[in-house]
């Protein structure tokens, strides 16, 4: 899961490309990167959050009517500084590309490139790979002029060769900008216009939750198999894979997106009220009493909404937390992880002195930090506590870009209900339901008959998929998370900005 932006207007991009980041900063929290174009491409990409990577003074220097920009969560390769994107290619014309995804078949490609089609790469990501698989794929064409056609063609040869999870922008140096979604539509993208004059401005993004405060009018989703190029006189191009089979990622929903987000027709909002509803039906079962409901902010709101409406017992706001820290899901490394934890959320004691309370969150992938927390509300005095997760148990790894890389580590791989109820020390545990998730987010958009639930149920979208390749790409998250858990972090250079000529 990362963030990407692409703006292509009339104006210098760089205030809505910043601005965009700002609001998608949820989707990746280890580094940030802007590239614009006015001529030359000028670029700034640093590790860090995106209002310490970028100043007063680089922003001046980001100059040019269109840009693209990119917020990383790793999953794939490291976050060492070098990998921030976006990724450059001087050939053809100039490219820059960020990606959000992650590709199955990388280390294959990357070979490929590298002794076949003599390519240099100068990382482990993933999505140089990419960027170096569609450049190629433009440059056999021998293009004189860049059109769309030739563009389309490029992203036809990037899905032939490239398997697993790709949502895209890139900027072509003068020429345009494109963006594509993979043929089974995994990661989200979005695509929003404003008025300019009697012409038109589009953005092109993760979600749409960023298009409305800059001023934009959401237009549709990228269809899965789409690729999108905008040339330089700001008219959009389209054309969408003849096989492509719509198969989203269920736990965007769940937690990855945020909740005023619309995503393929369907209000993350109102999903998450509607799996909280559908765990009530479970507890009402159970017959406990519950004096009140509190979720642990911020992504399990709705759903303890919905569920509290339900019980009809009173929701209350039992944590505080710190909004300097970020998301420590997406932070890269369990220790970096738990110490986070014990600064981020704090219990106010009233909520939870001899009351008996559900605790709500959208999931438990390790059970650490529900363990913690737990810990939490009965040092606030609480007398009995419970908790429910959103989402189904979550037993296998992610091979399409969120960071659940091996089955080992997941606490509901190999143990039943009743042990992870004693793992993290609450009085009752509930889970949701597979088909109630699904149930949830498919009543927004009856067309989501494919939604990509493997870390669930084991059911990928994709045929490449199977027990080898994810114990593979498990293996190689692993060497690059155990090393950022040795250290705690990684040593950084200074922001930089370079400006390609």
């Amino acid at each position: 899961m990362c963030g990407i932006l692409a703006v292509s207007g009339f104006r210098d991009a760089i205030t809505d490309l910043y601005d965009g980041l700002i609001v998608l900063q949820h989707r990746g929290q280890d580094a940030a990167g802007i590239v614009t174009y006015d001529k030359q491409f000028h670029l700034k990409k640093a590790n860090g959050m995106v209002r310490d990577v970028f100043h007063t003074r680089s922003l001046e220097r980001l100059k040019g009517p269109m840009g693209i920009g990119h917020v990383r969560y790793p999953t794939a390769g490291c976050s060492s500084e070098f990998e921030a994107q976006p990724f450059f290619v001087n050939s053809p014309f100039g490219i820059a590309l960020a990606h959000n995804g992650n590709l199955t078949n990388s280390k294959q490609l990357a070979h490929e490139l590298l002794h076949t089609d003599f390519r240099h790469l100068n990382t482990s990501s993933d999505s140089e790979v990419l960027l170096n698989v569609f450049a190629l794929a433009l440059q056999k064409q021998r293009p004189i002029k860049l059109t769309p056609e030739i563009v389309f063609h490029a992203v036809r040869s990037v899905h032939r060769r490239c398997k697993g999870s790709y949502s895209a922008v890139a900027l072509i140096g003068g020429h345009g900008v494109v963006a594509f979604r993979d043929p089974y539509g995994i990661r989200p993208l979005q695509i929003g216009k404003r008025k300019f004059g009697m012409k038109e401005e589009y953005v092109i993004a993760s979600e749409n939750t960023m298009m409305k405060p800059l001023g934009y009018e959401f237009v549709r989703d990228v269809e899965p198999g789409e690729a999108v190029y905008i040339d330089r006189k700001n008219r959009l191009h389209s054309q969408r894979a003849k096989k492509s089979r719509l198969s989203p990622c269920a736990f965007e929903w769940v937690y990855l997106a945020a909740p005023d987000s619309v995503l393929d027709n369907v209000s993350v909002y109102k999903a998450r009220i509607r799996m909280g509803e559908a765990l009530a039906k479970q507890i009402k079962a159970a017959g406990i009493h519950i004096d009140s409901v509190i979720p642990i902010p911020d992504s399990s709101r709705a759903a303890a909404a919905g569920l509290a409406t339900k019980l009809k017992v009173r929701y209350r706001e039992g944590f505080v937390k710190n909004r300097y820290i970020g998301r420590t899901f997406i932070m890269p490394g369990q220790a970096i992880r738990q110490r986070s934890l014990r600064f981020k959320i704090h219990p106010i004691d009233l909520e939870f002195k001899n009351n008996n309370v559900l605790l709500v969150d959208d999931s438990i992938v390790r059970g650490n930090t529900s363990r913690k927390i737990v810990e939490m509300a009965r040092e606030a005095g609480a007398k009995k506590v419970y908790f429910a997760s959103a989402a189904p148990p979550i037993t296998g790894p992610c091979p399409y870009g969120v960071d659940i890389p091996t089955t080992a580590e997941l606490i509901a791989t190999d143990r039943t209900t009743e042990d992870i109820r004693n793992f993290i020390g609450a009085d009752a545990l509930f889970y949701g339901k597979v088909e109630d998730l699904v149930k949830s987010i498919r009543i927004g958009n009856r067309k989501l008959q494919n939604l990509c639930t493997g870390c669930f149920n084991g059911r990928y979208p994709t045929p490449d998929v199977n027990k080898k390749l994810l114990l593979e790409l498990g293996s190689q998250r692993n060497t690059t998370r155990s090393t950022l858990d040795a250290s705690g972090d990684e040593e950084g250079e200074a922001n930089k900005t370079m400006t390609l000529l």
